[in-house]
């Protein structure tokens, strides 16, 4: 299974009854998964089948999905004479009186409860409605998800490209490490003997020099930071999401790296560790946009 991104769009159009419809789903990266839905007015089963939806197909990423739905003008729709007689009531007084301006029909048709619909009328035809919605935005997941692994298809040479070049530092900073007892060997030396001269004793340098060497020691962190290059290329060829796991791995990549830089008793050694961290970070970003 391929790696799925958390960045995608799609969109869904329906119509039934004289409705239409349109179903736009969109999601970012995000810790969690978080859904936000927004729909029309009495449509309100539409909010849980949108988040079932989600949950069965998402485990993380902020999830956006909006409902856009309209009636054909006059489909199945009546006009409520006594609730268009009590506004014109009410607004009588003010009219006559100058506090308001006589009320236009559009205004008036537009009030809540002057227009009813026969889907209001019928709560089968309502159900049946919502149901047709609902399966435009099983569709549109569906399509939100090929987006998001579409992503994921393309960032995947790009993760796989800067563990390649971890594991190219890592060999280097190998290189590099291996010459450091004898830089500090010869740096210890010379500081005794600019300290006491002549009179430095060889086997005191060498006791000295040797326990900073193991001060300086790297392997550790090398075997680990290898560990670490072939968990991710694991991570990336499982089944199951892997980003929140990746996550987590680049922070033991950057700490390993930290801690490589602090022991380095050479500049050759600082730069590639410096390198390896600059690497990692770019390695990180990239890793926050997969599920």
């Amino acid at each position: 299974m391929a790696l799925s991104g958390m960045t995608g769009f799609a969109r869904q159009e329906g119509a039934q009854g004289g409705w239409t419809w349109a179903v736009e789903a969109r999601s970012v990266n995000g810790r969690n998964l978080e859904v936000r839905f927004r729909g029309p007015p009495g449509f309100d089963g539409l909010d849980r089948i949108a988040r079932e939806a989600a949950q069965a197909r998402f485990q993380r990423g902020q999830v956006t999905v909006g409902v856009q739905a309209k009636r054909s003008a006059g489909a199945g729709a009546s006009v409520n004479l006594e609730q268009l007689e009590r506004y014109l009531a009410l607004a009588g007084p003010l009219v006559e009186t100058g506090r308001a301006s006589p009320p236009d029909m559009a205004g008036l048709l537009a009030l809540p409860g002057v227009v009813e619909t026969g889907a209001e009328e019928d709560p089968d035809a309502r159900a049946a409605l919502e149901t047709a919605m609902g399966v435009s935005i099983n569709a549109a997941f569906d399509a939100l998800k090929v987006s998001r692994q579409a992503e994921g298809t393309a960032l995947t040479p790009v993760l796989n490209g800067a563990v390649e070049r971890i594991e190219a530092l890592v060999g280097a900073a190998e290189s590099e490490a291996a010459g450091q007892p004898a830089v500090i060997k010869e740096r210890f030396t010379r500081r005794m003997a600019e300290l006491v001269g002549e009179g430095a004793y060889e086997e005191r340098i060498v006791q000295e020099a040797a326990a900073m060497a193991v001060k300086a020691d790297v392997r550790e962190e090398l075997d680990r930071l290898s560990a670490h290059v072939a968990a991710a290329r694991a991570l990336m060829a499982d089944k199951a999401a892997a980003g929140r796991r990746l996550d987590f791995l680049m922070q033991e990549f950057m700490r390993e790296a930290n801690t490589l830089c602090s022991k380095s008793a050479t500049t050759a050694l600082t730069a590639v560790g410096l390198d390896l961290k600059a690497v990692i970070e770019q390695l990180r970003e990239q890793v926050q946009n997969v599920e």
